[in-house]
C-alpha cells in the first residue's frame, strides 16, 4: 500500500522554526511532484509550495503572501529514497494548522494549476503559541 507520512510537527513559540519531513512507502517519489498544504481550524485547505522532480519550486497563490520568504521546501532524490522537507521559519500564530504533504504523478502544469495530487499524508499538527 502506498502512503506518505509527515513528521516534525509540534508546539513552537512565535518566531520559532520547525522542519517537517515527509516519508514515502510503496512509492518511488523521484519522478513525482510534491506539494505541501495546510488546513487551519474552520478554514479550507490551502496550498503552500510544490516541487518538481527536476527541482522547480512553486509557491501557490493561496498562501504566497503569507509564507514566501519564511517557508522553503527541499527534496533530495537519493537512490531509492526521496527526502522531502518543509522548513518553516519566523512562525506566527496564524500558521497554526495541520500540515500535509502530497505526491502527484501528473504534469507540472497540472500540479501548479489544478492541484492534481494522487497521494496524501495523514497530516501533522503545527501549533504556534506562546
Amino acid at each position: 500500500q502506498s502512503r506518505l507520512v509527515e513528521s516534525g510537527g509540534g508546539l513552537v513559540q512565535p518566531g520559532g522554526s520547525l522542519r517537517l519531513s515527509c516519508k514515502a512507502s510503496g512509492l518511488a517519489l523521484d519522478n513525482f511532484g510534491i506539494g505541501w498544504f495546510r488546513q487551519a481550524p474552520g478554514k479550507e485547505r490551502e496550498g503552500l509550495l510544490c516541487s518538481s522532480s527536476s527541482g522547480d519550486i512553486f509557491h501557490y497563490g493561496d498562501s504566497v503572501d503569507s509564507v514566501k520568504g519564511r517557508f522553503t521546501t527541499s527534496r533530495d532524490n537519493a537512490k531509492n529514497t526521496v527526502d522531502l522537507q518543509l522548513q518553516m521559519n519566523s512562525l506566527k500564530p496564524e500558521d497554526t494548522a495541520v500540515y500535509y504533504c502530497a505526491a502527484s504523478r501528473s504534469t507540472w502544469s497540472r500540479v501548479i494549476v489544478s492541484y492534481d495530487f494522487h497521494y496524501w499524508g495523514q497530516g501533522t499538527q503545527v501549533t504556534v503559541s506562546s
